[in-house]
């Protein structure tokens, strides 16, 4: 298994826009990106008619740490109500590569 793991949500533009950096300063989280979109999936809000603004947020975390970031995304995100986005939990990551 590998040291990281990726963890996506699908969530309306502004529930993403108010979680990115409380995402970020999570316990167990190396690296988040968020990018914006639109969608006609999932949301009851379709601010340009059969679309409504989406954020995909992709989250790399530690794999010993990530039942616990998967809960506390949960929270943040507020994916317990109708209508939110969806988490999931996607694929190991075996080594994380930063260029500068």
């Amino acid at each position: 298994m590998g040291k990281f793991v990726e963890i996506g949500a699908l969530v309306e533009k502004n529930a993403g826009d108010g979680a990115y950096e409380k995402i970020y300063n999570l316990d167990g989280v190396e690296y988040v990106v968020m990018e914006t979109g639109r969608s006609n999936d999932l949301f009851a809000k379709r601010q340009f008619g059969e679309f409504g603004e989406a954020a995909l947020i992709t989250v790399i975390a530690q794999t010993a740490k990530k039942d616990q970031v998967l809960d506390q995304i949960y929270e943040v995100l507020g994916i317990g109500e109708s209508s939110v986005g969806l988490i999931y939990e996607e694929k190991p990551v075996e080594q994380i590569k930063t260029y500068f």
